[in-house]
């Protein structure tokens, strides 16, 4: 795979990425990969390495690219550490829906550009935060996204949130794929069902899973890191996006 940081224009300023491609003849489907409330880093760059791996051009765009740059956290220790907790905190609520859904129009609008890309709609997926920006984003872009998934999201059906993703589902055209865990106090038994009903009801294509781990068992640097469910995770999202996304051959 080839990989490399890619600075797109947005209406807000520059955000830096990771553009991840496969190896071999293209075209090849894209998908925006947002990460956890951790941002960019290490552990995402090889989370698009292997999406890449599984032939779909992935972009893992830096949504704290206003701020300038930021420290990376050490997601193990950062939420035991009152001033690392803060400083998260203040980043994950600095990111508005409104602004996700402004960088993914200018996201999906360079992918398309790209040569390696195909098609004119793409995928999401995201992580905790990330989870639920997949769902704006295909709450918002219509049939610029054709297949989106959360895993370990959180609030992605809030009761209270004027900005829940669940309140976008008369307006999404993707396939949805929804994976939360069993110990995840961020989507509880209530928030499931409040989803399920309203992509029910929305005719949305849907899969909504509980795997037995804990929220964020998908990302290797957390320490609730789950090989199995990350596994599970990755075979889910290569069956999702292998019939809402396919290559063009396919």
């Amino acid at each position: 795979m080839t990989q490399r940081r890619v600075e797109i224009a947005t209406e807000d300023g520059t955000s830096g990425a990771s553009l991840h491609l496969p190896d071999g003849p293209g075209p090849w489907p894209a998908v925006i990969m947002y990460p956890d409330a951790g941002g960019l880093r290490d552990a995402f760059l090889d989370m698009g390495e292997r999406l890449a791996g599984l032939g779909y051009v992935t972009l893992v765009p830096d949504f704290y690219y206003r701020h300038g740059g930021f420290a990376p956290f050490d997601m193990r220790t950062v939420f035991g550490e009152p001033a690392e907790r803060a400083r998260l905190m203040g980043l994950v609520g600095s990111v508005t829906a409104d602004m996700a859904v402004r960088d993914a129009r200018a996201y999906v609008e360079y992918l398309t550009s790209l040569p390696e890309v195909a098609g004119t709609s793409v995928g999401t997926t995201g992580y905790c935060m990330g989870g639920r920006l997949s769902l704006i984003v295909a709450g918002h872009l219509g049939d610029a996204v054709a297949a989106a998934a959360s895993f370990h999201g959180g609030n992605i059906a809030s009761a209270t949130d004027p900005e829940s993703p669940h309140l976008l589902a008369g307006a999404v055209t993707a396939s949805v794929y929804v994976a939360g865990a069993s110990d995840d106090a961020s989507f509880p038994a209530e928030q499931r069902d409040r989803l399920e009903q309203a992509l029910s009801e929305a005719d949305v294509r849907h899969t909504i899973e509980t795997y037995p781990a804990a929220h964020g068992f998908a990302v290797a640097d957390n320490p609730t890191y789950d090989p199995g469910a990350a596994q599970r995770h990755w075979d889910a999202l290569a069956g999702h996006y292998s019939t809402s996304l396919p290559r063009p051959s396919a």
